[in-house]
């Protein structure tokens, strides 16, 4: 399968239904904010024996969805995978973590090899013999502010082939080279560009940078979604600092066991409206109670460009507004936030198409919560037309779910590779595996059904892909395939 698809939803299951079972199971919990912990099934204790509440609870299991991540052996699995082995224990048999399938471990094995290759042919920054080439390239990531001891506890350095920065992803049990993220700079005109590229493939890489240096004491912490805010926050204000390994786009859910132990999380995600959209969706899934965002605005930039201005970074964190509100506000509650979107009136219109201005000035740009219906006769090109339409703003980071009811996904894809490409590779198909690759890094997901569905299983799926992947943008095509013929006559 060339593009990851969400395996249709999992045997929904309440949080009520989870509780239920680990009291009938004996499995002594504790609920924490986005995941109830246990004793780990998978370490220690003999199979026979029942789970000891002395015994550290490394076994977080998501409320929303029942998967479960155990931090000491990075099992992990599916809630029917977890019941599956609290058979086995019941049964004396040790309980034995899920596997990924052969290629998944290959694949994932040859990344961290190209990873130590690439790790170990780059310099610390500090450690380029010119100090005038060290100069020029702080400068060009625009870090000249960041310390060498910033750089050096966080472990940062250059390659210099690439002109990349490299980020590594440390293990935070036994500090391993898990993979690696490389960030180079591209100019177009006036304007900078950051491209990065990881090892192994985004989808794979679930790095919290900055991970292995948070002591089991820290409470409070500020979530970013860069490495290099991560670094300007800690030498700024001394906070625990974490970035997110694909920025405003997206919060794995496999990551938020490790952000379990933190009673305050602040989201600083950068300085545009679509980080603060993302830092409100990411803080329910982190529990708003705990949560708070730095809403961006001229005087609280994204946190490395307030270290280069000398803004005091720990007064924009006290200024940080609280995530969960009461039912009822008042105007000066909402007072700040009229007044950004008021200075940022370009933003709030929404996610600009590049490849079609005309658009644009109907439209004004793609926004969250809003239904747009295109209607034409069967050949008129709408199909062709939406997967444009929506490669767009899948370039620009919007994650994209298609229903595709009418044509079958290969298909599908085959269009949007076409269209991504911008040339016909049935007649270069040596090009084919350097599109196909570009292609995969995109945000984009693709439901399995076709034809006739049933509403209810339909919307399961979106709230399913919503919740692991931050699906801001839902294709479905068409309504008139999904609801079948004899449906037409009721107003769905």
């Amino acid at each position: 399968d060339v593009l990851p698809s969400p395996d249709g939803p999992a045997p929904s299951v309440s949080i009520t239904e989870i509780r239920q079972y680990l009291r009938a199971q004996d499995i002594p919990f504790h609920d924490g904010y986005s995941c109830l912990h246990t004793p780990s099934l998978f370490t220690g204790d003999r199979a026979d024996q029942p789970l000891s509440a002395n015994a550290p609870f490394t076994l977080f299991i998501d409320k929303t969805t029942g998967s479960f991540l155990c931090t000491a052996t990075l099992a992990e699995g599916t809630w029917q995978d977890f019941q599956a082995n609290v058979e086995m224990r019941h049964r004396g048999i040790t309980p034995i973590p899920p596997a990924s399938s052969e290629e998944v471990e290959e694949d994932m094995r040859q990344a961290r090899e190209d990873a130590r290759c690439i790790w170990e042919r780059a310099l610390p920054l500090w450690e380029l013999l010119d100090e005038k080439e060290t100069k020029e390239t702080k400068a060009l990531f625009g870090i000249s502010q960041v310390t060498d001891a910033t750089l050096k506890r966080f472990g940062v350095r250059y390659l210099r082939t690439a002109r990349s920065l490299v980020f590594p992803w440390f293990s935070p049990q036994d500090a391993t080279l898990k993979g690696l993220k490389l960030v180079r700079v591209e100019k177009k005109g006036g304007t900078i560009t950051y491209v990065e590229e990881t090892l192994p493939r985004f989808d794979s890489y679930r790095n919290l940078f900055g991970l292995p240096l948070i002591s089991r004491r820290d409470t409070e912490l500020v979530l970013t979604g860069w490495e290099l805010d991560a670094l300007a926050l800690y030498q700024a204000a001394g906070v625990a600092s974490l970035a997110l390994p694909r920025g405003a786009s997206c919060l794995p859910p496999t990551l938020l066991p490790y952000l379990e132990q933190f009673k305050r999380i602040t989201l600083w995600l950068g300085e545009d409206l679509r980080s603060w959209e993302a830092a409100k969706l990411f803080a329910r899934k982190l529990s708003l109670k705990r949560c708070s965002l730095v809403r961006p605005g001229n005087l609280q930039p994204r946190p490395l460009e307030a270290l280069n201005q000398g803004l005091n970074v720990t007064k924009i964190l006290r200024s940080a507004l609280l995530a969960s509100h009461k039912s009822i506000v008042s105007f000066r509650q909402l007072r700040e936030e009229v007044f950004g979107e008021l200075v940022n009136t370009e933003q709030v219109s929404g996610v600009k198409w590049t490849r079609f201005p005309e658009l644009n000035k109907l439209l004004k740009g793609h926004r969250r919560g809003e239904l747009t219906i295109f209607t034409g006769p069967t050949g008129s090109g709408k199909t062709t037309f939406i997967s444009e339409y929506a490669l767009d703003l899948c370039m620009q980071g919007v994650c994209t779910l298609w229903g595709s009811f009418e044509i079958n996904n290969v298909r599908l894809a085959k269009i949007m590779l076409t269209q991504f490409a911008g040339r016909r590779l049935e007649d270069q198909l040596e090009l084919y595996d350097e599109w196909a690759d570009r292609f995969e890094e995109l945000p984009l997901y693709f439901m399995t059904f076709h034809g006739q569905q049933n509403i209810k299983t339909v919307i399961d799926t979106m709230q399913h892909a919503v919740y692991m992947y931050d699906i801001t943008h839902v294709v479905v095509d068409n309504l008139q395939f999904m609801m079948g013929h004899e449906h037409l006559s009721v107003d769905r």
